[in-house]
């Protein structure tokens, strides 16, 4: 067989491998992009769920019922979940730009939703014990010095892993959708900005100094918002840069053709 009819008979093969490598990256920028949306839908919704929690210290003590609360702990269930998947739904278009970098994504990630994860569990027993304060006997100081500390745990597990982990990670992904360009570098330019300034803030707060930063150290939170929003409907609406998947298409395929030959 010459060179020339070598190639023709495998550049049809060539194509199509190409075409499905296209087809799958805009399936997995898809299911990022929808499940980066989730994660703000519960993250943002279990939050709200939790204020008769947050801004009643004797919540422990009062009646009602507790669905709100429910809801809001199997919303983070969700949004835990949710947030290993976008790591697992971007690695494959992100890997071939630094595989260790992806990878530490993907750990930082699943660390985080463990620490999600863990701090629904206080508020699970808060009510518990709240459906057994007639019949425990317990002193109601008591009861509520408890109810305290519980919330005040799940408080804790919030800053470590969506604020000191999320800002940790953020910076590894938005690094290397900036060097792929597989999106538009003004997404992770969000991303490389809001990573540290949300770290920043909540390592203050960790170490009692939040208070003392001024009223508008809040905003410190819209470009980490605002990265995974775009990032979010970037990838839904338009999917991966076509530049960037078919430069990589095309080297894999190249690379095949020279093993083969």
């Amino acid at each position: 067989m010459t060179t020339n009819e070598y190639l023709s008979s495998v550049e049809p093969t060539a194509a199509t491998k190409g075409e499905k490598h296209m087809y799958t990256q805009r399936k997995l920028a898809i299911a990022a992009g929808v499940l980066y949306l989730i994660t703000h839908v519960t993250s943002v919704g279990a939050a709200f769920l939790y204020t008769p929690v947050q801004d009643n210290p004797g919540y422990i003590l009062g009646a009602g019922t507790d669905f709100p609360i429910l809801l809001g702990v199997f919303l983070e269930v969700i949004l835990a979940l949710t947030v290993i998947g976008t790591a697992v739904a971007l690695y494959p278009a992100v890997k071939r730009q630094n595989e260790a970098v992806a990878l530490g994504y993907i750990g930082l990630r699943t660390l985080e939703a463990g620490i999600i994860a863990v701090g629904v569990i206080p508020l699970l027993a808060l009510v518990t014990l709240r459906e057994l304060v007639g019949t425990v006997g317990a002193d109601p100081a008591t009861l509520v010095s408890i109810g305290h500390t519980l919330v005040a745990f799940h408080n804790w597990t919030f800053l470590l892993g969506p604020g000191l982990v999320c800002g940790t990670n953020t910076v590894l992904m938005a690094y290397l959708m900036y060097r792929s360009r597989l999106v538009p570098r003004f997404i992770p330019v969000l991303g490389l900005v809001g990573g540290p300034l949300i770290f920043a803030v909540n390592a203050a707060q960790l170490f009692g100094l939040y208070d003392r930063l001024p009223a508008w150290a809040g905003i410190a939170v819209i470009p980490i918002f605002s990265w995974e929003l775009t990032l979010a409907i970037w990838l839904i609406i338009k999917g991966f840069r076509s530049s960037a998947t078919t430069n990589e298409s095309a080297t894999k395929t190249a690379n095949e053709l020279l093993i083969a030959a």
